[in-house]
């Protein structure tokens, strides 16, 4: 039985570990499937956020940005009593505003790949952790993602969200040394 970090414990855990986590990410869809998903898990935990995820790809039409900024109060509202995801206003009217802030970052800098990829000059950060507790909650990196993230409109995007989301889509592998896929995320990418 390989070694991996110590929270991947529950089957969806261990599949979301071994298969996503760390693994540099240049597909735009997938970016903002992260933030939006990042952004609901917010004072909950990941597994939660695992467990609603079909769902939430069902009711945020595949996480298309083009087709979430579209969305409408009616279309909030009827998400708001859909049992599948986070029935949170707020989050919920997020997702729309951050799908269009989105929109307006890809019209900037050609992609959303490009721009947050930029921010790490191009490469993922392999840290060099030993224990989870080693582990930061924030960085200097994510804390300048967060504020420009909002200056652009973002919501549900502070610091510890936005490191969460660089470890989900391997601007940061922050697998332990003793984890068996420390390395499997480079340099293969979820393109």
């Amino acid at each position: 039985m390989p070694i991996r970090c110590s929270w991947a414990r529950t089957t969806l855990s261990i599949a979301y570990h071994d298969t996503e986590w760390g693994i540099p990410v240049h597909d735009d869809q997938v970016l903002f499937e992260f933030l939006l998903l990042e952004g609901a898990q917010a004072g909950l935990s990941w597994e939660t956020i695992l467990k609603k995820r079909d769902a939430y790809r069902t009711a945020f039409s595949g996480f298309d940005p083009a087709k979430v900024a579209r969305f409408t109060p009616a279309r909030v509202e009827r998400l708001l009593r859909n049992p599948g995801i986070v029935r949170n206003r707020l989050k919920v009217e997020s997702a729309v505003s951050n799908a269009r802030a989105f929109l307006h970052i890809q019209r900037e800098f050609g992609t959303f790949d490009s721009y947050i990829w930029h921010r790490m000059g191009g490469r993922p950060r392999l840290n060099r952790w030993r224990t989870p507790t080693e582990i930061p909650s924030r960085t200097p990196e994510s804390d300048g993602l967060s504020r420009d993230l909002i200056e652009r409109g973002f919501r549900f995007v502070g610091s510890t969200i936005c490191y969460a989301f660089m470890q989900a889509v391997g601007l940061v592998n922050d697998h332990t040394l003793d984890c068996a896929w420390r390395g499997s995320g480079l340099p293969r990418d979820r393109s």
